[in-house]
């Protein structure tokens, strides 16, 4: 079996879903999802933006959605702030808020200069010249250890790929920073905002970072999933990380999401939240979260916006594992994606199918499973293997 790194899910779709959506969104339907994503098990949630509506007009009422949802024991809920501004109008409202506080002092730098004078209005090079300065304050405060990182880490739409040694060798310059004044770095972080992450190439980062440096046990990733990469890329976070590891990831309920500034509007997207954390269940990583839930919310949102979202699971439901979750063996034809739904809305959504079926179905099988057995025995037991009409091997 396996050994995963812990990992801390963190819930954005308040914040990146929303702020691609319609401005004209009712707050009672934000203050609704946002509600119902409180009661799902989720432990991290980032409500949204302290950001200037004149570039984030989706973010204007900010203020009253803090003000009137209802925050839940056990829950961190934190915002986006870009600036000092954002972070002095966020601490008017902590609590419920939790001021989001990077634990390490960290140098970061994208790796498109054409994205971040897009996104941020400053160069490559003026996000590097605020390295001194922040390597002064972490000295003047006594840091003892810090982080390096970068964003659009794999690839640009406007630059093109970028190997893994471009990407290592910018966070050897951040980590020689560091070193310099005897501060130990601990943590990395990637961006993707382009969707350019692939599983191969966030395999090999994570492998040559913990090869450098392998006192480094902090990993924070920042999927997108414009190229449906994002949850095969976690996926191979997970298993090249061991246990002693920490890895942020973060995604959004249905995926959706997207940045004004990347080339690919919504379709950008992020990693589907009941996707991932139903992958995660499987693996064994227990998230704490009713997949249920999340489904409902991922409902919610699509009533909200006013399309269908982009996962799966809210579309096929998750896999049923008990006899109570199995399917109807003589349901009719389900053709249509309100139909699939009858996971959760019952049979009433497919009544009047096609039922192509002469007779009803039945199965030893299905005989078995809803008795408290398992489908098959294992290879020396009885069930199907020694059964009369089962192929001898000896035939």
């Amino acid at each position: 079996m396996p050994s995963y790194p812990k990992v801390v899910y963190k819930e954005e779709g308040m914040r990146e879903g929303m702020q691609i959506e319609d401005a004209n969104i009712a707050v009672d339907d934000k203050i609704e999802l946002l509600d119902q994503l409180s009661d799902s098990g989720l432990k991290n949630i980032v409500v949204g933006s302290f950001v200037s509506p004149k570039w984030t007009p989706q973010m204007e009422r900010i203020d009253e959605i803090v003000t009137r949802f209802t925050p839940r024991p056990g829950v961190t809920y934190t915002a986006l702030a870009l600036n000092s501004r954002g972070v002095e109008r966020a601490r008017q409202y902590s609590p419920p808020l939790t001021i989001e506080r990077d634990p390490y002092p960290r140098l970061s730098a994208h790796m498109c200069d054409v994205f971040t004078r897009r996104n941020t209005n400053r160069s490559q090079m003026q996000e590097m010249e605020t390295w001194p300065q922040r390597v002064a304050q972490a000295q003047e405060l006594n840091v003892k250890e810090a982080g390096i990182g970068c964003n659009a880490s794999w690839g640009s739409n406007f630059l093109g790929e970028f190997p893994v040694d471009s990407l290592m060798t910018l966070l050897e310059k951040e980590h020689n920073m560091w070193d310099e004044v005897g501060i130990n770095v601990r943590s990395v972080s990637m961006g993707d905002p382009m969707s350019h992450c692939t599983p191969a190439k966030v395999e090999e980062s994570l492998y040559r970072v913990k090869e450098r440096w392998p006192e480094i046990d902090h990993f924070r990733l920042h999927l997108h999933n414009g190229r449906n990469m994002a949850i095969a890329s976690a996926y191979a976070a997970m298993r090249t990380l061991g246990p002693d590891d920490t890895l942020e990831l973060d995604g959004t309920i249905g995926g959706f999401g997207g940045c004004p500034y990347c080339g690919n509007g919504r379709a950008t997207g992020m990693a589907p939240t009941e996707d991932l954390l139903h992958m995660m269940e499987d693996m064994g990583i227990e998230t704490g979260v009713d997949i249920d839930k999340l489904i409902d919310c991922v409902w919610t949102a699509e009533r909200i916006i006013g399309r269908e979202l982009y996962g799966h699971v809210s579309k096929a439901g998750p896999r049923p594992k008990t006899v109570d979750q199995l399917y109807d063996m003589n349901a009719p034809f389900i053709e249509t994606l309100e139909e699939a739904r009858h996971f959760k809305k019952g049979p009433e959504v497919y009544e009047g199918g096609i039922y192509p079926y002469r007779e009803p179905i039945t199965s030893p099988y299905r005989e078995r499973v809803e008795a408290g057995l398992p489908a098959f025995d294992s290879a020396d037991g009885d069930f199907p293997w020694k059964q009369d009409w089962f192929p001898s091997k000896d035939e």
